[in-house]
């Protein structure tokens, strides 16, 4: 059988103008790259988040699609899309997983490693 993988990578970036800490708001995009590193043609389906903030809040997002895209990918292609979200602390974190599908209906997980979430000066 032929392998069937997704491999991922995420940039991130504080979005001042969307947050307002005296509202305990904090805004990031993240940009995320998904490549088709398998041998067979692939397409991801759906996304499930884990979005914690770093006073321990969890919040988890599931649905369809990723920016209302489900991208059939060619063994050495890749999507990326931008998304962003919101915590009430300047620092947290997300990780997910990607559910996807071969084109003989196979399914399989693309984990998406956790990737920070910092407003610069938290940083510090």
């Amino acid at each position: 059988m032929n392998a069937a993988q997704f491999t991922c990578s995420v940039e991130t970036q504080y979005l001042p103008e969307q947050s307002s800490a005296s509202d305990n708001v904090y805004a990031f995009a993240y940009t995320i790259t998904v490549r088709n590193t398998g041998q067979v043609t692939a397409q991801l389906i759906a996304r499930h988040w884990v979005i914690t903030d770093s006073a321990g809040h969890v919040e988890e997002v599931r649905g369809l699609a990723v920016v209302g895209h489900q991208p059939m990918l060619k063994p050495g292609e890749q999507f990326e899309y931008t998304s962003w979200t919101r915590l009430a602390t300047p620092r947290g974190s997300m990780k997910g997983t990607f559910f996807c599908i071969d084109e003989e209906a196979h399914w399989f997980d693309t984990p998406v490693p956790a990737f920070e979430l910092a407003q610069a000066q938290a940083l510090h």
